[in-house]
């Protein structure tokens, strides 16, 4: 088994490499779907190196198969948003201190101590349905901020309003989480002028508004709140990690957490950073489902290992935590 310690605390390119190749063959010995996936590609199991030979499993196998290394109970199922009549993913977490050291550790290091920081949740859609890891993370967040005001407001705008002015008027570190319609159903209500308030948006229209190109969603959120840059999420329902923007469209990963490009019209086939393609995700928090996922994302890598989400492939599925399309 993988200790949790040998995955949070990698610090290079060595240690990646050396778990990811651990976690890539106990998946393989356990994660019978996996294996029979990496089987039926006719790979040389022994042969593999390095972190980029290992074989991605496609996300579509979250809805149709159980994508787990053990035959017990899991401790909670996580399931991804859709439409009535869609196959949802499921996500089966057999060891929640696997996912709450993941989030924990991510948000640290992206954004300090979450004691100091009042967390405001704006998240209709999550809280309306089962199943949400997000609302399951941002419940934690509140629960371990230090700050009285760190709450849900679902659609009482106004105490969301009072709320905000009242914390930057004591001076207080903030963060707003919210899914997009909902920010912007609140900004053409009420304007703030907060500069110093984190706005992050998770993605999504979830059917109540038109899609919109990044960059004008960004202008109208900036404006509304009076903030310099829109900060996002990268994650979801088959993951445990997530990658935090600071503004830009821009994403970042923890150390244990990795993105690679593959070609559109050749899956099993890696292309250079700064090409556009298909995102790769390796989550070597996922230790009991799969943690080599080929996803229906599309976006590019920078030299210095950020990363932007360009949209989806035109039959994927539309998802829960998906980003704008640009």
């Amino acid at each position: 088994m993988i200790a949790k310690e040998s995955v949070f605390s990698i610090q290079n390119e060595e240690d990646f490499n050396r778990v990811a190749l651990e976690v890539f063959q106990y998946q393989f010995e356990n994660n019978k779907v996996y294996q029979q996936y990496v089987r039926n590609l006719h790979i040389d199991t022994s042969a593999i190196s390095h972190y980029s030979e290992i074989p991605f499993l496609p996300i579509q196998f979250f809805k149709t198969q159980k994508v787990s290394t053990l035959d017990s109970m899991p401790q909670i199922t996580f399931t991804s948003s859709g439409t009535t009549g869609m196959i949802n993913s499921q996500h089966h977490v057999y060891d929640l201190e696997w996912y709450e050291m993941s989030f924990r550790k991510a948000f640290e290091q992206f954004y300090g101590s979450i004691k100091d920081i009042a967390v405001l949740a704006l998240l209709p859609s999550y809280l309306e349905r089962e199943g949400s890891s997000l609302i399951y993370m941002v419940n934690d967040l509140i629960q371990a901020s230090q700050q009285p005001e760190s709450n849900y407001f679902l659609y009482n705008h106004d105490e969301l309003y009072a709320t905000l002015q009242q914390l930057q008027a004591k001076g207080t570190k903030t963060l707003l989480i919210g899914v997009t319609y909902a920010l912007l159903d609140f900004v053409e209500k009420y304007k703030v002028d907060f500069p110093e308030l984190i706005v992050m948006e998770t993605g999504g229209m979830k059917g109540k508004r038109k899609e919109m190109i990044r960059e004008e969603l960004h202008h109208i959120l900036c404006t509304g709140f009076g903030v310099s840059a829109i900060h996002s999420e990268y994650g979801m329902t088959e993951l445990l990690s997530q990658g935090y923007s600071k503004g830009q469209g821009l994403f970042q990963t923890p150390k244990w957490m990795k993105i690679l490009i593959r070609d559109t019209n050749d899956p099993l086939t890696l292309i250079p950073n700064s090409n556009t393609g298909a995102i790769n995700v390796i989550d070597l928090a996922n230790i009991h489902s799969c943690s080599f996922i080929a996803t229906q994302d599309l976006g590019k890598i920078y030299p210095d290992q950020s990363f932007e989400i360009l949209g989806r492939f035109d039959n994927a599925d539309i998802r829960g935590c998906n980003l704008l399309v640009q």
